[in-house]
């Protein structure tokens, strides 16, 4: 067993859109990510996702409604559902999602990222 430092692990990550595997159980990632802009809409059809706050203010959007995010909010996307990540200032993230999740679900373009290709850290 090793403790994870969150804001330690989060201080190593120096890019946008790029999640790095923190942790594993169950069949689940914690995925640690920085993001800033916005994010193209998409879903994720046989899994659900939560987005964790650690730092700063992140939009979830869905065509429906907006969804605003503070530092030590989250917020659990059900399968299924359309959305898009919106961060108008670098906002840094915990993520909880399956193994296999696949960050633009349904969408595939040039920020797609396999869950077997994600850096550990």
């Amino acid at each position: 067993m090793k403790k994870v430092n969150i804001a330690e692990k989060l201080s190593l990550i120096t890019d946008h859109w790029n999640p790095r595997v923190a942790g594993e159980l169950n069949d689940q990632q914690i995925r640690l990510v920085k993001v800033k802009g916005e994010f193209p809409f998409h879903k994720h059809d046989h899994e659900d996702e939560m987005f964790l706050v650690i730092k700063g203010s992140l939009i979830l959007d869905f065509k429906e409604e907006q969804v605003a995010l503070e530092e030590g909010e989250f917020l659990i996307v059900p399968k299924g559902k359309l959305h898009r990540p919106v961060a108008k200032d670098e906002v840094e993230l915990m993520m909880f999602v399956t193994a296999g999740n696949v960050n633009t679900g349904d969408l595939k373009n040039e920020r797609t990222l396999e869950a077997d290709s994600l850096e550990r850290i």
